[in-house]
């Protein structure tokens, strides 16, 4: 059934909008440790195979071959952490705004991003990918003058640029008599 029209019901709400998740910044710190957790007592398993030492004709072969997993690392990601806590980037970002939270998610960004550079600096997780994640970049500018391009200035006597193009001559014709004996 409708509600009549001119109805002011929603007047009678505390709030409007969804109710939030996180009523306060410590609920949401509580909820992104436990995100934290879930990622330490979760690693990442690689299958390893190994061959038996001793070859075994009575075995078919795959049973004479050993699944071993192995626990890896298993980075830290804001995507992920949204996953967990089932909400919406959207959300995390208003959290963000939102007077009392900007600390918590601070913090919880620079856990992230403090648990993916060491897991990557000692080996842990692929170096490549994780500083490419974190921006970080190893670059080299060079410029001019006032910060404008880098002017380069090539001075050729009469005798380089002879020299230059005999050489470029001399690799023709070796390159033509090549041909010709191929023929």
């Amino acid at each position: 059934m409708a509600a009549p029209l001119g109805n002011q019901f929603w007047k009678q709400r505390s709030s409007h909008g969804d109710k939030p998740i996180f009523a306060e910044p410590e609920q949401l710190l509580q909820a992104c440790a436990e995100y934290f957790e879930w990622v330490d007592n979760n690693p990442l398993q690689e299958i390893q195979v190994h061959k038996m030492k001793e070859y075994r004709e009575d075995l078919p072969p795959e049973e004479s071959l050993r699944h071993e997993p192995i626990p890896r690392m298993r980075a830290m990601t804001l995507s992920g952490l949204l996953i967990f806590l089932d909400i919406a980037r959207s959300t995390w970002d208003s959290y963000r705004a939102k007077e009392g939270f900007a600390e918590v998610t601070t913090r919880v960004y620079d856990v992230i991003r403090t648990q993916k550079f060491e897991g990557a600096a000692g080996g842990f997780l692929n170096p490549v990918i994780i500083a490419r994640d974190l921006g970080l970049v190893d670059n080299k500018q060079i410029s001019g003058p006032d910060d404008g391009p880098v002017q380069i200035e090539i001075q050729h006597d009469d005798y380089t640029i002879a020299r230059a193009l005999a050489e470029i001559l001399e690799e023709a014709v070796v390159d033509e008599g090549d041909e010709e004996t191929e023929k």
